[in-house]
């Protein structure tokens, strides 16, 4: 037996089976799909593709259906990505380049991932406090009140309002806007804490108390934001798809609910190698996801990965669109990012 011939049996097994749900047998197989050979050869290759593990049957007398191996060799021999059709990328783009702030920009994508691939979509917000700086903003309401807003490379922008024991001036104001942007701008919010709070030491005396209010709200602001977290959508797809799964959804569902869960699995999979990553049943670490797959795919501004985005579904998924589809939103997400 041929590898070529046995990996476009697989092939056609997985493709059935994810068409249809049903056990796929030898004779529907030759019938569907052009392999140029007989049923009894097929039915060869199957066997040996069972011995090795790859396919399955689920019960006597019926079909054969691929295992967590066959999924995996099927993923890893994908020639080549299937393209998503125009109709698709317009809907990603109208949706996504419609948005402007960073909050509805990760709604709109997740709303997206979900609706493209049928799937739990996953998108971690970027963290504040990993991403360099783009502005720091300090506008004077009046001598003792100042709007402090930093906007961050992600696009994320976050303000406080800081009251003054003692006013400062237009020019103090402009000053120290000017001293703050050349300190932050450019760097990771994490690395310039404690430059911000050495601000006040440059300045004159009777200026450094209201100059220390504003470098600590400075700091507070990057401190508040350090938190990561996992926006999700399209948890109704799960129960949609209750009969690929041996018991009830809900143990999936309390999974991918826990933050802490969610985020290390996106991390482990960050550690992958390739743009898009996939995990298939028991490759997962977590138990409750055994008979769930993952496709993720990172996204940042410029060539800097900022966050992971990904769906989640059973082993029986459309992986070549799902693939497609996760590597297509981070994209366009990346370029929304880097503009």
């Amino acid at each position: 037996m041929s590898t070529e011939r046995r990996l476009a049996v697989l092939r056609a097994i997985v493709e059935d089976y994810v068409e249809t749900s049903e056990p796929v047998g030898s004779r529907s197989l030759a019938e569907r799909h052009s392999l140029g050979v007989s049923p009894a050869t097929v039915r060869n290759d199957m066997a040996a593709l069972e011995d090795a593990g790859y396919i399955t049957q689920p019960h006597t007398s019926a079909g054969r259906i691929p295992t967590d191996a066959g999924y995996r060799l099927f993923v890893d021999r994908l020639s080549t990505a299937k393209p998503l059709s125009s109709a698709e990328r317009r809907a990603i783009a109208n949706l996504l380049e419609g948005a402007v702030e960073l909050d509805d920009i990760v709604d709109r994508t997740v709303r997206a991932l979900a609706a493209l691939t049928h799937q739990v979509a996953l998108v971690q917000y970027p963290s504040l406090a990993r991403s360099p700086v783009r502005h720091i903003e300090l506008l004077a309401l009046d001598e003792t009140r100042i709007l402090a807003v930093v906007i961050a490379e992600n696009g994320r922008v976050t303000q406080r309002m800081v009251p003054l024991a003692h006013p400062l001036s237009a020019d103090d104001v402009a000053r120290l806007r000017l001293r703050a942007n050349e300190i932050a701008v450019g760097k990771r919010l994490t690395e310039i804490g404690d430059d911000l709070t050495a601000l006040a030491s440059e300045f004159e005396h009777g200026l450094r108390s209201a100059i220390g209010q504003v470098a600590g709200a400075l700091v507070e602001v990057l401190a508040s934001h350090n938190e990561e977290r996992v926006v999700l959508a399209g948890a109704a797809h799960l129960v949609e798809s209750a009969i690929d799964f041996s018991g009830t959804v809900r143990p999936i569902l309390e999974v991918i609910e826990e933050q802490v869960v969610m985020l290390k699995l996106l991390g482990e999979m960050a550690e992958d190698a390739g743009e898009v990553s996939v995990r298939i049943g028991s490759e997962h670490t977590q138990p409750g996801l055994a008979e769930t797959s993952m496709v993720a795919a990172g996204y940042g501004a410029g060539r800097e990965i900022m966050a992971h985005l990904g769906v989640l579904g059973p082993t029986r998924m459309d992986y070549p669109n799902s693939i497609a589809a996760v590597r297509a939103v981070a994209r366009y997400l990346s370029r929304i990012l880097s503009t």
